[in-house]
């Protein structure tokens, strides 16, 4: 599944519904965000329809950065069912990121 960005007005829609979607909080000029993204597409093409894949530019959309209290950057929110289920921040591994994923599918 690609990867999907999302903004404040349309987060309700591609995250709070059913199944699972991991969502990356990131910011253009954060160097560790960058070194994430190869990361969160191998990912995408290995997981597949089984996770839903969003970005979140924490610059453009303050209040989705705000609401679910993203301090540090990047912040990987995962959801089950529209609910935050888990939270990484900083920047981790492939291996470290499916281990999340696994324990909630």
């Amino acid at each position: 599944m690609a990867i999907v960005n999302v903004s404040d007005q349309s987060f309700n829609t591609e995250v709070e519904g059913e199944g699972t979607v991991l969502v990356d909080f990131w910011a253009p000029w954060c160097g560790p965000c960058k070194m994430l993204a190869p990361i969160l597409e191998e990912l995408s093409t290995e997981v597949g329809d089984a996770v839903k894949i969003a970005k979140v530019n924490v610059d453009e959309n303050p209040e989705s950065a705000s609401r679910f209290g993203v301090m540090s950057i990047p912040t990987l929110i995962f959801f089950k069912d529209g609910q935050p289920v888990d939270k990484v921040v900083g920047l981790n591994s492939k291996e470290a990121l499916k281990g999340i994923i696994e324990k909630h599918q």
